[in-house]
This record gives structure tokens, C-alpha cells and sequence, in this order.
């Protein structure tokens, strides 16, 4: 069967006034049922709220924009108010109830990417709401509401029946929601934006990693990350994961060109990506990525918290490591073709500058 690796951008599933939650389609990309991964976004507008819920999948949350703040509840656990910004990364594991709230004029939009394996569908994520019109009170007949709770008839029917439509709704000016502690992004929350480079290559482009070391709750949810910054012009070496892992990239800023081959030396994708799209690499598959004049930049999950890439250009290289005498039978070149294939991208890492 041929592999359908093209970008695609989200579709809207449900909002109103306070926001909408939008998700990409297992039948419009195939390769998210393929690798059981599920991506989605939540967009709210100024003092929208996304109602308490919890998900069938873990998951990685990254701030695409906007300033709001986030209620997060770990099994058996207090609930974590936090203040999230752009840039943010947040792991979330099997079971935990969040909330979204956003009080600022600029538009908070959160995306979500993480593995479907033990989902109702795969490639999509369910999300079970704890009120609204589809919260889990409406699906209770009264009297198992009012035991479970210890609440009167009259009660019950307030609780259920005042519930809001959907899932995401805007609140009164007036309502006062928690205020965020700052303590609570301990441990919760990583900022790619501002934490410190792995990578760091002028003129080529910058990397931070999310994995068990600067963010250990990742190792619950089974996923890495990375946010990387490719210059304009600039490069991104070829390579492939070694440990099987797939890689699922959404473009936050920017354009440019990508290529991805695959098994028997196939060129599986070759297409130019931008903002909003989603695309996925298949485990093993090679890709690289050239950025337009304005840059290119892209948040990824990794279907392992600490992968490992092997790259095939750069100093770096796996042709690098093999003997000269290896590299000449394998290409079947004379030597001096195989010093002068060996003997460029000796300083260059994973990023190549434009060229001069």
C-alpha cells in the first residue's frame, strides 16, 4: 500500500463563542492510525474555558500563542493551577483532568500530540468531559448522582440541567477563576522557548530536546519532543531515528521544502510545508528540510522519551565512521572522489548554513 505522508492542516470539530477545538483526521492522514498517534488544538478567545476533562491517550501540550493559564489534576493528586505562555511544554500522562482558561485579549492556542495505542480509535484522541452537555453527570440517572454525592433531587437537577452546551464556553468578565502559583510549574512545565540550546549552530538553526532529564514527567507519557529553529536558507541534515521511534512535526512559523525517502531508496514525500501543517516520518525513514527565506520552525513528538537520531551528513555522519576503503567499494568511485566526498561538512553539524 502506498504511503500518504502529505502535510494537512487541522479541521474544527466544535466551539462557539469562547473558542474551538480542532483535530487532524486518521482518514484524511493515514499515518496517524498507522503509528497510533492523535494531534489536536484547542484555540480560546478571551476569557474562554475549556471545561475539565481527561483523555483516553497521554499526550504533550505545547503553547502555540497567547498567555493563559492551565488546571492540571495527576491521579490522586492536588490540582496544579499554572500560568502558560508561548512556548510552553507540558507532558500529561494517562489520567490526569485539565482545564484551559484564557483572560488575555491575544488568542491562547494549545496543540496536542501524543500516542493513541490504547485509545477507543486509533489516531484520534477521545476526550471524556466531567460537565457540559456531554459531561459524564448527563449520562447518570438522577438518583445515581444524587447517592454517589450525597445530594438532594433538587440539586442534582440544577447540577445537570445548568451545564453548558459544549466544551468550551466564555465566562462572565466577572467570574474569578484560580490564580496561577508559580511553584506549581515545577516539574510540570518546560519552556522551549527559553530553556537551554542542546543545539546552537550560526547561521544554521537552534534545538531544544524535551525529554526525561529537563522534563521527567515525559517518561510517564512515553514521548519526547523537540522544538527546532532552522534559519532562513538553512539546512537540516538528513537523518532518520535509530531506535524505531516515529516523528510527528508540526509547523509552528514559517515555510519550506521537505523531502522524506523511504524503503528501496523511494522518495516517499517531496512537497513544501507551513504554518499549521502536520506531517509524520515514518520509523526509519530518512528526511531533511530546507527552509525559505523566512525561516522554518517546528515542534515534533517522538514516540520514545529519549531518542536517538543517526544523521547521514555533517560531521557527525555515519559515512564518517566508515573506512575509506568501505566507502569506496560501496559507491564504487575512485579514491579521490571518496576524500573529496569525505572531506566536506567536516565542522557542520546537523545544520548546514545557507551556501555563500
Amino acid at each position: 500500500m502506498e504511503l500518504d505522508l502529505s502535510p494537512k492542516l487541522s479541521k474544527k470539530i466544535y466551539g462557539g463563542e469562547g473558542g474551538s477545538y480542532h483535530s487532524w483526521n486518521p482518514s484524511e492522514l493515514p499515518m496517524l492510525k498507522e503509528g497510533d498517534i492523535g494531534a489536536a488544538m484547542i484555540s480560546l478567545n478571551k476569557h474562554g474555558f475549556a471545561l475539565p476533562r481527561y483523555s483516553d491517550s497521554s499526550k504533550v501540550a505545547y503553547v502555540l500563542q497567547g498567555e493563559g493559564v492551565a488546571g492540571i489534576v495527576l491521579p490522586e493528586k492536588e490540582e496544579k493551577v499554572i500560568a502558560i505562555k508561548k512556548g510552553d511544554a507540558i507532558a500529561l500522562p494517562f489520567g490526569v483532568v485539565t482545564w484551559w482558561y484564557n483572560k488575555q485579549d491575544t488568542e491562547l492556542t494549545v496543540l496536542f500530540l501524543g500516542e493513541t495505542s490504547k485509545a477507543h480509535k486509533r489516531g484520534e484522541f477521545t476526550d471524556f468531559h466531567l460537565t457540559g452537555a456531554n459531561g459524564i453527570f448527563t449520562g447518570f440517572t438522577p438518583e445515581f448522582v444524587g447517592r454517589a454525592w450525597d445530594l438532594p433531587e433538587d440539586v442534582v437537577k440544577t447540577l445537570v440541567n445548568n451545564q453548558p452546551t459544549n466544551g468550551i464556553v466564555k465566562l462572565d468578565e466577572s467570574h474569578n477563576m484560580p490564580e496561577p502559583r508559580k511553584e506549581h510549574r515545577d516539574g510540570m512545565v518546560l519552556n522551549c522557548e527559553e530553556a537551554p540550546l542542546d543545539v546552537d549552530i550560526k547561521g544554521g538553526g537552534r534545538v531544544v530536546v524535551l525529554n526525561t532529564k529537563n522534563l521527567p514527567l515525559v517518561g510517564e507519557v512515553g514521548l519526547g519532543a523537540d522544538l527546532v529553529r532552522l534559519n532562513g536558507k538553512a539546512m537540516c541534515s538528513p537523518g532518520f531515528s535509530c531506535d524505531s521511534a516515529l516523528q510527528v512535526t508540526y509547523i509552528v512559523r514559517g515555510s519550506g521544502r521537505v523531502q522524506v525517502v523511504g524503503v528501496d531508496g523511494k522518495r516517499v514525500l517531496e512537497t513544501t510545508v507551513k504554518a499549521g501543517n502536520l506531517f509524520i516520518v515514518p520509523r526509519f525513514f530518512v528526511v531533511s528540510k530546507i527552509a525559505d527565506d523566512e525561516g522554518l520552525e517546528w515542534f515534533s513528538i517522538i514516540s520514545t522519551p529519549n531518542p536517538v537520531f543517526t544523521h547521514l551528513a555533517g560531521k557527525t555522519s555515519v559515512w564518517k565512521a566508515l573506512s575509506p576503503q568501505v566507502l569506496e567499494a560501496a559507491f564504487k568511485v575512485p579514491t579521490e572522489i571518496e576524500q573529496q566526498f569525505r572531506s566536506k561538512r567536516t565542522s557542520d553539524e546537523i545544520f548546514f548554513p545557507p551556501p555563500n
